[in-house]
């Protein structure tokens, strides 16, 4: 019997202490983790884009036991401690270079699954059993490029596969102030990309969330480099019309990061 369509999902990750911690976010996460899995709809597979693995060129992880990734500094040992030995699928790496050409994907054998993969999974899928894919973001592309992968990999999900992606709408790590909830800059930021993605729902257009640099000086704070923003796009790229759409978690953590999560289903 075929599965049901899998979701598409972005989630803000936030700090990697979110895989140790139980918060409101880390709860969400889980209950998101419940929730698509139950009727006996659990993925077959994730195909995850998140914003740690930056590439010139296209990459999928292709191996069959990727490799946890403790990719930051300045943690506590029991972070650098934690595992996430969910299994490969060079199956799955197969077919999405199948469904991304003539574009050239590259079957990667080195990278694994870095913290905006573990840190998000660990909270939503703890038992680590579901196969996990990761895509590398080709920083060389623009912000078009991006949603339209996401267009071209939106089939993946009536064979099976979840489509998500790990980021941060706001991410600006030089402006953090734990004193206070959000800059001013953030919450416009934030609130304009929130208003135009309910907004796609009924349109299909997500025409300013692709070019939020015609946001100005709010867009500049608060997207300061894109590797953070561009997951999102995948995500809004794979909407299918009979989605969907919700928003989750839309908070902001220390002045200048926002943990918005969007759930296309």
């Amino acid at each position: 019997m075929n599965k049901p369509r899998q979701p598409a999902i972005f989630v803000g990750h936030g700090s990697p202490m979110n895989a140790l911690e139980d918060n409101q976010f880390t709860r969400n996460w889980a209950q998101l983790g419940r929730e698509f899995t139950q009727a006996d709809n659990k993925p077959n597979a994730i195909l995850m884009i998140s914003a740690h693995w930056m590439s010139h060129g296209v990459k999928v992880t292709a191996m069959t036991q990727p490799k946890t990734i403790h990719d930051f500094g300045g943690f506590p040992p029991a972070l650098f401690a934690m595992q996430y030995p969910a299994p490969g699928s060079p199956e799955l790496a197969q077919r999405i270079v199948q469904v991304l050409a003539p574009l050239p994907v590259k079957q990667d054998q080195e990278w694994g699954l870095d913290h905006g993969t573990w840190s998000v999974l660990v909270k939503m899928f703890p038992d680590a059993d579901i196969p996990v894919v990761q895509l590398s973001l080709d920083l060389n592309e623009n912000e078009a490029f991006h949603f339209e992968l996401g267009q071209r990999l939106a089939s993946l999900r009536e064979e099976g596969v979840m489509i998500m992606a790990s980021g941060n709408v706001v991410h600006n790590l030089r402006r953090l102030d734990p004193r206070i909830a959000s800059f001013d800059w953030a919450e416009r930021f934030n609130s304009k990309i929130r208003d135009a993605i309910i907004a796609g729902e009924r349109t299909g257009d997500f025409s300013q969330v692709i070019h939020y640099h015609q946001l100005g000086s709010d867009a500049q704070l608060s997207v300061p480099t894109s590797e953070h923003y561009l997951p999102l796009l995948y995500i809004l790229g794979a909407k299918l019309p009979e989605d969907k759409i919700r928003i989750e978690s839309d908070e902001m953590v220390m002045g200048a990061i926002s943990m918005m999560s969007v759930i296309l289903n």
